[in-house]
């Protein structure tokens, strides 16, 4: 697998996230010899009482000899609001910017946050105050910080997660903060969710992207021409890649298109279909679609 892997470098890894909290080093040595090339290692608010050296360590100790890399570090959750979880999310996501590098990391990643209630705007200046800072922390170990564009429910207007949610958002985002150490982490999903188009949002934005999920949607365009997108319907569903409505040879084509040298992770658990006991399964099926992807755009002889 590590010669396949190495015979062409430039071209996007695939792999997958892992539970920060469920034993991520098993996770990836379980995982690693079905194909993967690459682990996400992901929390949800709050690394807890994670001991992130020790944790470094056996990550390394799985991933020495198999050919794969440790690509990012994540950790979703509010660090703009008020309340305990919020001082949780903030302590554990500088925890993590010093700890990347031992893991060998390259980028950390997370919702960019929100004062609850709030516009966009309005949770700009208070987000430029917090990140700013976090910023110089990940340059000063060669970081990239990557906000994944999930809605979370929240609108231009108001909202309770997350302001890095679409296209007008990221350009006031990356206006307040034009360091190219901070990026997006994208998926086709979340634009899809919105009925925008995945693949021209990727070409307008792919240089400001550090970190690619693979995951997608599928949206039943018969329930949006009915309905609309506020019934009781569900219009759109998430998916693994490569059973959602997104040609990723072409998202591999845009990304080649922009330099892009990082990672396709595959985020599981939302795929009503491949889940529980079938998760695995649908994972491996989504990581050999996206790499047959990967090949239509890359060919076998780009270095």
């Amino acid at each position: 697998m590590s010669n396949e892997i190495n015979a062409v470098t430039s071209r996007p890894r695939i792999g997958t996230l892992v539970q920060g909290d469920e034993d991520p080093a098993k996770a990836i040595a379980d995982l690693a010899p079905r194909g993967f090339e690459s682990f996400s290692i992901s929390w949800w608010q709050t690394i807890g009482n994670a001991d992130l050296p020790r944790l470094a360590e056996a990550v390394r100790s799985a991933i020495e000899g198999s050919g794969t890399v440790l690509s990012c570090l994540s950790l979703y959750g509010n660090p703009l609001a008020s309340d305990e979880a919020a001082g949780e999310t903030r302590r554990s996501f500088e925890a993590l910017i010093d700890a990347a590098p031992s893991f060998g990391a390259s980028t950390v990643s997370g919702f960019a946050g929100r004062v609850p209630g709030t516009s966009v705007a309005d949770s700009i200046d208070p987000w430029k105050g917090l990140f700013s800072g976090w910023l110089e922390k990940a340059a000063a170990r060669g970081l990239t910080i990557g906000l994944e564009n999930c809605r979370m429910g929240d609108t231009w207007k108001t909202g309770k997660w997350n302001i890095a949610i679409n296209p007008e958002a990221w350009e006031l985002m990356f206006e307040a903060i034009p360091d190219r150490a901070l990026g997006l982490e994208w998926e086709p999903c979340h634009p899809l969710l919105s009925l925008a188009d995945p693949l021209e949002c990727l070409a307008s934005w792919a240089g400001r992207v550090v970190h690619v999920h693979g995951k997608d949607a599928n949206v039943d365009w018969s329930v949006v021409r009915s309905c609309g997108v506020h019934g009781k319907r569900k219009f759109a569903t998430q998916r693994t890649a490569g059973f959602g409505d997104t040609d990723w040879t072409e998202v591999f084509r845009i990304l080649r298109g922009s330099g892009y040298a990082g990672t396709v992770d595959i985020e599981g658990g939302q795929d009503p279909v491949y889940r529980e006991d079938r998760e695995i399964e649908g994972q491996v099926l989504g990581m050999e679609y996206l790499k047959a992807c990967r090949e239509k755009a890359y060919g076998t002889t780009v270095r």
